[in-house]
């Protein structure tokens, strides 16, 4: 595991598009389908990282809580699952399934969609605003495994709120720090 914070996608990127399967539904979904009226959040997480299974718990309680006003939620993992078995479809929808994920759990195995959105660790948040240009990336919260911090998801809530009152969102923002997505080596 290595400590790596994110790049910080450029405030007003157009969200990539992208259709990948679905772990869970064995389906294609595709950014279209994902997209929600008010804001479109894009999480790139993965199964076996300690941060991932440290915000697991609000990750859900955001999509339950956002859904229903107009936010559309999606999680991506894209590690190389030659060497982190632990993080292939059959695993993630296990993972899914056991934690009642309210949102699509999608495989990015060829990482292109990982790189397009500039991701770099797990995990890695994007929201995008109704015109699906880039509003917040950066922190769930201050909360990491072990630091004694809430896990409440402040960050991204203040972000959400910003966007659903109709009011910019800071452009102060703290990079999102977990592990680093595991790269496909040539």
């Amino acid at each position: 595991m290595s400590l790596t914070p994110s790049t910080m996608l450029p405030l007003g990127t157009t969200a990539p598009d992208f259709q990948l399967p679905d772990t869970v539904s064995g389906g294609q979904v595709a950014l279209a389908e994902v997209r929600g009226k008010a804001a479109t959040v894009v999480m790139f997480i993965c199964n076996h990282c300690p941060y991932v299974k440290h915000v697991q718990g609000q990750l859900v309680a955001l999509a339950r809580d956002y859904h229903r006003r107009g936010v559309g939620f999606v999680a991506i993992s894209a590690n190389d699952v030659d060497n982190y078995p632990e993080d292939g479809p059959q695993q993630m929808k296990a993972e899914a399934e056991a934690h009642a994920y309210p949102f699509p759990y999608l495989y990015d195995e060829t990482q292109e969609v990982a790189l397009a959105y500039r991701a770099a660790c797990t995990p890695d948040f994007f929201v995008f605003g109704a015109d699906l240009n880039c509003a917040y990336r950066g922190q769930l919260d201050e909360s990491r495994p072990g630091n004694g911090q809430p896990c409440d998801g402040r960050d991204l809530r203040a972000a959400l709120d910003a966007l659903l009152a109709g009011e910019p969102v800071p452009a102060q923002q703290q990079p999102s720090v977990g592990c680093n997505i595991k790269w496909k080596t040539a």
